[in-house]
């Protein structure tokens, strides 16, 4: 039986996690060029996780989970993988609670993102591939004694990231029509999802994968969880290779729907919000926007529509051949 977490646990858990955690703001984007690209009746909210500690939603969960430890295990020290934001998240919250951080990364990780772990004081073991990165973080798990802080499986981490969509309640004032959720492994929109639902019960929720990462949506088609054979799409914060228990049935029961948007999407997107908004975000940052303008636009004309800036970790030479090629894309080059 998958049972979300309630709005009384979820705000126990927000206090819990105190100054630890921003409370990131809620804006209103209104523009001429955001009408031209999500019709002029549609009215857009932006929940900025972007400005969140680490850049990325992802200590929520981490937190979450870690507060939430014995303290013989705490003390013992975790380990985690992840393609960048879950690894610097968990190094961060380690440091945090006086305890150490061993981090899987692939090798095809940014090495941003990889000095930004070791700053942190993680130590960071290298993966020929993500799926090879998960085979070493469970030996590290089972020979070292650390724990598994999981990406995006398990009710702490769900009710971590629960704490996002519960801000974004009080903030928005009246209910939202519907809120877009980028999807990875689903711990962010399973939360936010559980948020919402138990708030605002008439709230529609859809979820957005990138196309070359679309774990929950063929999950969803063959009614269990599944996993993906590669992992091919810009956004690589949301190319999880499996999906699992938990945030699947979570999802089921709270997402209207899943859609994709591909790599070329979620570079106009990206060029929107920062042309627009002056917001730098990574690919994964963009895809609740890359949704609204593309599958979802039709659909929600004319609605209150939340979407979830979930991140920004990106190294400026990668956003800017991004941003160049949207441009060139634009300008029909």
């Amino acid at each position: 039986m998958v049972t979300p977490p309630t709005v009384d646990e979820i705000a126990e858990m927000r206090a819990r996690l105190g100054d630890r955690i921003v409370e990131t703001p809620v804006h209103r984007w209104r523009s001429a060029d955001l009408a031209q690209a999500v019709g002029p009746e549609t009215d857009v909210l932006l929940k900025l996780e972007l400005f969140q500690h680490t850049g990325t939603f992802k200590p929520r969960g981490a937190l979450s989970v870690m507060l939430n430890l014995p303290d013989e295990q705490a003390a013992r020290g975790v380990t985690a993988v992840s393609a960048g934001n879950h690894a610097i998240a968990v190094a961060y919250a380690a440091r945090l609670l006086g305890t150490s951080a061993k981090v899987v990364m692939p090798k095809t990780a940014s090495p941003f993102r990889v000095e930004r772990c070791k700053q942190y004081g993680a130590e960071v073991v290298l993966a020929d591939t993500i799926a090879a990165a998960f085979d070493t973080v469970r030996r590290i798990e089972e020979t070292e004694g650390l724990t598994l802080v999981h990406p995006f499986e398990g009710p702490f981490t769900v009710l971590g990231t629960a704490t996002l969509g519960w801000e974004l309640c009080r903030q928005a004032g009246d209910a939202l029509d519907a809120v877009i959720i980028p999807i990875g492994g689903g711990g962010l929109s399973a939360g936010v999802s559980s948020a919402l639902k138990a708030v605002w019960p008439e709230c529609r929720v859809f979820g957005v994968e990138p196309e070359g990462a679309p774990t929950l949506s063929k999950s969803f088609a063959a009614g269990e969880p599944m996993a993906i054979d590669r992992v091919d799409t810009i956004a690589d914060s949301l190319g999880a290779p499996y999906a699992m228990p938990l945030t699947f049935g979570i999802l089921r029961r709270n997402l209207e729907r899943i859609v994709l948007v591909d790599d070329d999407a979620l570079r106009r997107a990206m060029h929107l919000l920062f042309r627009d908004m002056k917001l730098a975000v990574e690919p994964a940052g963009a895809a609740a926007t890359a949704a609204l303008m593309g599958p979802l636009r039709d659909e929600l004309r004319g609605k209150r529509v939340g979407l979830i800036v979930c991140g920004a970790n990106i190294d400026t030479a990668t956003y800017a051949r991004h941003i160049g090629a949207a441009e060139q894309a634009l300008s029909g080059g």
